[in-house]
């Protein structure tokens, strides 16, 4: 995703991946065309990870490792802290306490 964010020209500001989904704080111009951004990270992840673990296509839901729709929205500066505290304290796999994955 790094080398994605360097060729598009946007900074992925925050991350945090969880079992089936993943969020994302990017800054990026007004310039940019979103849906392109979003096919490049989810394109190149996608024939990165089958590439490395060709078994994984077999054990995704019709081949495919992500669902082709994604939430987008635009943050101002007042709101930018919020999302950021937002995506950090989303529990991880480490942090979850006998909850299932997900919830």
């Amino acid at each position: 995703m790094k080398e994605q964010s360097e060729v598009h020209k946007f900074e992925i500001v925050e991350m945090e991946t969880d079992k089936d989904h993943i969020h994302l704080l990017i800054d990026c111009s007004p310039q940019h065309y979103l849906p392109n951004i979003m096919k490049a990270l989810k394109g190149n992840t996608a024939r990165f990870l089958f590439k490395e673990f060709p078994e994984l296509k077999k054990e995704l839901w019709g081949g495919h490792l992500w669902n082709p729709s994604y939430f987008v929205c635009t943050v101002s500066d007042r709101t930018e802290e919020q999302i950021k505290a937002y995506i950090q304290n989303q529990p991880t796999k480490k942090r979850k306490r006998g909850r299932p994955m997900g919830v």
